[in-house]
């Protein structure tokens, strides 16, 4: 079952490490699998601070801006969005013993929104 994930604004960072770590068996060991169904978004393991999650927002829109002639704006007028997310991942593997993230001390898993607001769906697996 996917995880649902609602967003609120245009372009933001949603933390899911809880979520994730929600959908892990106690008694599971190996690698959980993350992945986005969207291409208009995107996946990320960063430090959950509100100075860097909007340096990392200011950052992606001074690379890709808004507006700047692209093709796919004449379809839906998102290509900024889509162009964004190809610079993050769509999937994650973590490591996971005992049923516990892996995860360093400061490292949280965002998902990025880069359309929004918007419903996400999140697949999460272990194997």
């Amino acid at each position: 079952m996917p995880v649902s994930v609602e967003t609120t604004a245009r372009v933001e960072l949603v933390d899911l490490t809880d979520r994730i770590s929600g959908e892990i068996p106690p008694d599971a060991s190996g690698v959980c699998t993350v992945f986005l169904q969207h291409t208009s978004a995107g996946l990320l393991v960063q430090e959950n601070e509100s100075r860097l999650k909007g340096d990392l927002v200011r950052m992606l829109e001074s690379v890709v801006p808004t507006g700047n002639g692209y093709g796919h704006d004449e379809i839906d007028n998102n290509a900024d969005s889509h162009l964004r997310a190809a610079l993050l991942d769509s999937s994650l593997s973590i490591p996971v013993v005992d049923g516990e993230l892996q995860l360093g001390t400061w490292q949280s898993v965002f998902l990025v929104e880069l359309d929004g607001p918007r419903t996400r769906s999140v697949l999460v697996t272990v194997s």
